[in-house]
């Protein structure tokens, strides 16, 4: 067995975690000794490995009863090795031990001082005593690599209450201003007071700084769209056509009334050479071919008016031009936007719980979705006075913020933006959102 003893043992000594370590003890130990199942279980985690199994599971009935037999065991003397049967036991585990267990059973507690527990072997022949042996002296092999690679669970109550305690206890024989406790009040409170920039992460994207916004200038239908999203436009090039028919139709019926009307005039003013009581309608005459001639006029602006044309260059910026089509509109309504596209500033909208005092030419910086490897920097420009209600329903105030330098992105893109205070204490970076959720819940 000295072979595998020394195999064990490099083991043991190459093992990177303690969790590889555990799962050495359970099933490698099957090459020294024969035994039908084997745990590793630890004063402090309970039952902490199995053999042959890979995820733990703490609530099964096996291992809350086999934990109830290792407690019981270690409360009894944490012999280093001993054997044992269910008449070592309380009658409510043993009645239990032939559902769970063979005939004999081994404990092999740790021999070291810094961490409590057992192996615990199981099987159906008794031990012999050269088993013994060399369980012996491979368990005190791992139990010293063990403690070297063993570190509690800092997650599990207990452990974090030992740890507290070791620390907030006081010690005996010395005076309290050299007591620990003192110290790591002393360095709490220098933390709690090392100055940090406030910040607040809130949606943000990036906005076009001064877009065109082209509106309708008349009421009507839109026919064709001549545009698409993000396209790139020149000055006076064609964006989008109203339907025309209904203005051609209304200035063809002003053409023929003016033709009418200055007809009438014609006839009235040759009768009036021969009888001067036609001469008072020619002034009524006149004004019929006036407003005539005006209302041709502006619809003929109107027609002109029909086909609109880009009066910036830049990229358009609209949503699905087919919502349009067919369309009725009235003047003024917007329909699309253009942009330069190096001309950018980041909007964000600041929650109100999130409204921290910020200055013009804060920090910014916007993390896009798409690209968050590449945030955009930014200055506060201005931060709205009033909240106004967003899309979701929510408030918030609205942050324009200017770019540092010119950003390769396209306007449109979304992401989070991380807005830059002043500096406060950590303690109050750390305690201003559960402070003023306290307050708002409790009322003081």
């Amino acid at each position: 067995m000295t072979g595998v003893l020394s195999d064990l043992a490099r083991r043991a000594r190459n093992a990177e975690t303690d969790r590889e370590l555990a799962f050495s003890l359970v099933n490698d130990t099957l090459a020294l000794v024969a035994y039908r199942q084997a745990a590793l279980w630890l004063v402090d985690e309970g039952v902490w490995s199995l053999s042959g199994v890979v995820q733990l599971d703490a609530n099964v009935p096996y291992v809350q009863w086999l934990h109830g037999v290792a407690r019981y065991l270690h409360a009894k003397g944490g012999d280093a090795l001993r054997s044992f049967t269910a008449s070592d036991l309380p009658e409510d585990l043993a009645a239990e031990w032939a559902q769970w267990w063979p005939a004999h059973a081994l404990w092999l507690g740790s021999s070291s001082g810094r961490v409590g527990g057992s192996a615990l072997l199981v099987r159906d022949t008794p031990w012999t005593s050269q088993e013994l042996e060399d369980l012996q002296q491979w368990t005190e092999v791992w139990w010293h690599a063990f403690a070297s690679l063993y570190h509690p669970r800092l997650a599990r109550l207990k452990n974090w209450r030992s740890r507290t305690a070791r620390i907030l206890l006081p010690t005996a024989g010395q005076v309290w201003w050299r007591q620990r406790r003192f110290h790591v009040l002393i360095a709490l409170l220098l933390v709690l007071l090392l100055p940090v920039r406030l910040t607040v992460l809130v949606p943000g994207e990036l906005v076009a700084a001064q877009p065109t916004v082209i509106r309708a200038p008349l009421d009507g239908v839109i026919d064709v769209f001549h545009v698409q999203p993000n396209q790139l436009v020149a000055v006076n090039q064609l964006l989008f056509s109203f339907d025309a028919v209904l203005l051609q139709s209304r200035l063809d019926v002003a053409q023929q009334s003016l033709a009418t009307a200055e007809t009438e005039y014609r006839q009235t003013s040759q009768l009036a050479l021969t009888d001067s009581k036609f001469k008072t309608q020619l002034g009524l005459l006149i004004g019929k071919v006036e407003e005539r001639r005006a209302e041709i006029d502006y619809l003929q602006e109107q027609l002109t008016r029909a086909n609109v044309l880009a009066p910036d260059a830049g990229v358009v910026l609209m949503d699905d031009p087919s919502e349009w089509i067919g369309k009725p509109v009235v003047t003024g309504e917007r329909i699309l936007r253009i942009a330069m596209l190096d001309d950018a500033e980041v909007q964000a909208w600041v929650p109100l719980a999130d409204a921290i005092t910020l200055n013009q030419g804060d920090e910014v910086v916007l993390y896009l979705s798409a690209s968050p490897l590449s945030p955009v920097s930014a200055k506060v420009r201005y931060m709205s006075h009033d909240a106004v209600q967003r899309p979701d329903g929510t408030y918030a105030y609205r942050l324009r913020a200017v770019l540092n330098d010119k950003s390769s992105h396209r306007i449109g893109q979304k992401g989070t933006a991380k807005l830059h205070g002043h500096w406060v204490p950590l303690s109050y970076w750390v305690l201003r959102r559960p402070w003023a959720a306290m307050r708002a819940y409790l009322g003081w």
